[in-house]
């Protein structure tokens, strides 16, 4: 464990709850918020990916940070998702998130152009400047088109003192720990979260600070059991959460958007929510939320 950091654990990237008309369900995400909060989550992070950033306007998610702020209360960490092709749009709801209590940012690459390099530099600096939370990076370049690779990073890092973490979301460990030793070079407080449900314990191994990931909404409890064994040395009951998490992970494949997925497994866990993600999308189906609820037996 490195010294002082902020975002240590487990993260959660909460779905963004709605009705079937496509407006926010306050009463049911209220009660999931509480649940992340009862099983010991360490933060929720408002309009990452999964919670659908790209389909919902800047006053909508203005509304929904001040709401998640006063429900949550200081009980965890909310984290806000500041992504966006526009970065007037991206100031306007790093300002609200700010004046609503977050605290922190969580900025994703500029997609459809993959920005250079230079052009990321410059982009997340103006992020930063943006205001005075912290900034945590998102890498997910199979989303985005291109990847914040260590060197950027580290860069980002030492010309930024507010740039503080990354989620990275690599399907490699080995991209993760190259970030991990080119970063702490500059900053050894920096946080590394992987953006993958699986790699927990590697993401430990190798000198990162948790994840912050999609299966998190569906068993918060069996994430929070992993990261409580990991810090004890229990790790016995360690490997049985994980073990858990990798079976877990066929839940991703059950749907056409793993958005829908996650949103089914939430339903067929308890809370009575609508399953419907923003169009363009192929909706769940009848059968594949059966199956969902055939696997979390």
């Amino acid at each position: 464990m490195t010294c002082n950091v902020q975002f240590e654990g487990v993260f959660c990237p909460s779905i963004t709850i709605t009705n079937a008309d496509g407006t926010i369900d306050y009463d049911n995400w209220g009660k999931h918020l509480d649940h992340l909060i009862d099983a010991g989550i360490d933060g929720v992070l408002l309009f990452g990916s999964i919670g659908e950033f790209y389909a919902i306007d800047v006053k909508t998610k203005a509304e929904a940070v001040r709401f998640a702020v006063s429900k949550v209360a200081g009980r965890m960490k909310v984290l806000v998702g500041v992504g966006d092709t526009n970065l007037d749009n991206v100031r306007t709801l790093a300002a609200e998130s700010e004046a609503a209590g977050a605290d922190a940012l969580v900025a994703v690459s500029p997609y459809y152009f993959g920005p250079s390099p230079d052009c990321a530099k410059r982009y997340f600096s103006a992020v930063a400047k943006a205001t005075t939370l912290p900034v945590i990076l998102y890498n997910f370049p199979a989303r985005t088109g291109n990847d914040l690779t260590p060197e950027l990073v580290a860069d980002l890092a030492a010309e930024n003192q507010n740039i503080v973490g990354i989620k990275d979301t690599v399907d490699t460990i080995s991209h993760t720990r190259k970030v991990i030793a080119a970063v702490r070079k500059v900053n050894p407080s920096f946080s590394v979260l992987s953006g993958f449900d699986e790699y927990y314990t590697v993401n430990r191994i190798s000198g990162g600070n948790g994840v912050l990931c999609g299966l998190t909404n569906v068993e918060p409890e069996t994430f929070v059991s992993l990261h409580h064994a990991w810090q004890s040395g229990d790790y016995a009951t360690a490997i049985k959460s994980a073990e858990r998490i990798s079976y877990l992970m066929r839940l991703y494949d059950t749907a056409d958007l793993f958005i829908s997925a996650i949103k089914g497994a939430v339903k067929a866990k308890g809370l009575p929510i609508d399953t419907s993600i923003h169009e363009p999308a192929v909706q769940l189906t009848d059968e594949q939320y059966r199956n969902i609820q055939s696997i979390l037996k």
